[in-house]
């Protein structure tokens, strides 16, 4: 075998072309990083290529090694073989260039996911390539909000990639997760004489819900191991996590308005009138001081926001109020951890539907409407905020009002005088009771909340 640890540019592709094998042996190139040349009988096949620089999110070069040319350098390759995902082994900029320079070379890549995309910002416009050159290659690429919500001066290729929001685990994507695909199935298919006789199963499990949440990390912790101490160590480093990337990714001077957004939200939660009030963050604050803070947050995904519509027409789109609106975060899981709710406060009894005022189950439903539909969500109040509409969406032709109790109590008086001011067909209320259709109103139980496109049709 034989060994070129040190060549480099012209004196590198001129070794390749002279460079004589056979079958019986192999001539090798070191290229920096984990990279090499091979040379056997006469093919030249290059592993883990890593021929241009790697940039992080703060401008700071990641390889350790000069290339030794450029990937769209004029050298001879038939195969290029890339070990697993990393970027050290597998990077975009590299094998972008390699297709286009070199159109005949077969390419053997790891399956599964790019993670963390955003790591290397040029990637992203890479992704034009193979749509426009080589769309016979199917590129799936992960990357974090947080990396990638306000790179400055990075392309997008506009019109060229498919989006996948990645949410938490849905209240029924949980059951799935602990193996309870009976309880699933009569949920998915509206079975309510079934639901109502395993009612007390669906309450446990949908309190369990409201402790460990939907992160899938957190989801596969309990799962595995069964222990609600460390279900609330993951939440916990996940929220420092989170913060952590405030510093790393947002602008400097914004950072701070963050934190006391985020860190306010269930304060805000645990008042009767949930509106956002920027006065409960920093007494004396206004919301032009927290405008990029807050976008900043749900550009990120962190965070939901849900205006206030000042009418009931369609569509509700047109009637929004957008100095009026409530905060909710992704998961209801991290809203109780955020909250120091011990998992007996929540799993035991009611009590926490009483001490919380109905903030996880607000929470909870809102969650539910953003990852079992694409309705877009709104909640309505009179203009004096006498009487409040938790939430309301257009399903088809018909905005449907949503009251959410957190417990069996069937009362509904802002839902009722809501009916009698803009006499709506299908109403809703969402509650611990079984499932009831009455003349004016339909009943769906919290753990349906999930399937209530399929539910009033």
């Amino acid at each position: 075998m034989d060994q070129n640890w040190f060549y480099r540019g012209n004196a590198l592709i001129h070794s390749l072309s002279e460079q004589e094998t056979t079958s019986h042996s192999v001539a090798v190139w070191r290229i920096g990083q984990c990279g090499v040349f091979l040379k056997y009988n006469g093919k030249i096949i290059l592993i883990d290529p890593v021929l241009e620089p790697i940039y992080g999110t703060d401008g700071f070069c990641r390889t350790h090694f000069e290339p030794p040319f450029s990937a769209d350098a004029n050298f001879s390759v038939d195969a290029v073989f890339c070990t697993h995902n990393h970027l050290d082994h597998f990077q975009p900029d590299t094998i972008c260039k390699l297709a286009a320079s070199h159109p005949n070379v077969k390419f053997f890549v790891p399956t599964g996911i790019l993670d963390e995309i955003q790591e290397t910002p040029n990637a992203l416009k890479a992704l034009k390539y193979f749509y426009e050159n080589a769309n016979e290659y199917h590129i799936v690429a992960a990357g974090s909000l947080l990396g990638v919500a306000m790179h400055q001066g990075t392309s997008f290729p506009v019109g060229k990639v498919n989006f996948m929001d990645l949410m938490p685990l849905s209240f029924f994507e949980f059951l799935n997760a602990l193996g309870q695909e009976h309880l699933l199935n009569l949920l998915k298919n509206n079975e309510f004489d079934m639901i109502s006789v395993f009612n007390n199963k669906y309450k446990d499990y949908l309190k369990l819900y409201y402790y460990i949440g939907g992160m899938p990390e957190v989801v596969n912790s309990y799962v595995e191991e069964k222990d609600l101490a460390e279900v609330r160590n993951i939440q916990k480093t996940l929220l420092k996590d989170y913060e952590q990337d405030f510093s790393k990714h947002a602008p400097n001077n914004i950072v701070p308005r963050i934190r006391q957004l985020w860190n306010n939200i269930p304060t805000q939660l645990a008042k009767e009138n949930k509106k956002f009030i920027y006065g409960l963050v920093k007494e004396g604050a206004r919301a032009r001081e927290y405008e990029i803070a807050l976008s900043w947050l749900i550009d990120c995904g962190l965070i939901y926001q849900v205006n206030r519509v000042n009418n009931c027409k369609v569509p509700l789109s047109a009637y929004q109020d957008f100095n009026a609106f409530k905060l909710y975060l992704l998961d209801v899981g991290l809203l109780a951890a955020m909250s120091d709710l011990d998992s007996k406060t929540i799993l035991e009894g009611n009590d926490i539907f009483e001490e919380f005022k109905g903030s996880l189950t607000e929470q909870y439903v809102l969650c539910q409407l953003k990852e079992c539909t694409e309705l877009n969500v709104f909640y309505w109040s009179s203009e004096k905020g006498i009487a409040e509409i938790d939430f309301i969406v257009q399903i088809g032709k018909n905005n449907v009002p949503i009251e959410v109790k957190s417990n069996e109590n069937l009362q509904a008086k802002s839902l009722k005088s809501f009916v009698e001011k803009y006499n709506t067909k299908i109403n809703v209320r969402t509650s611990m009771a079984n499932f009831r259709e009455e003349e004016w109103l339909t009943n769906i139980p919290l753990y349906s909340i999930g399937n209530i496109e399929k539910t009033i049709k």
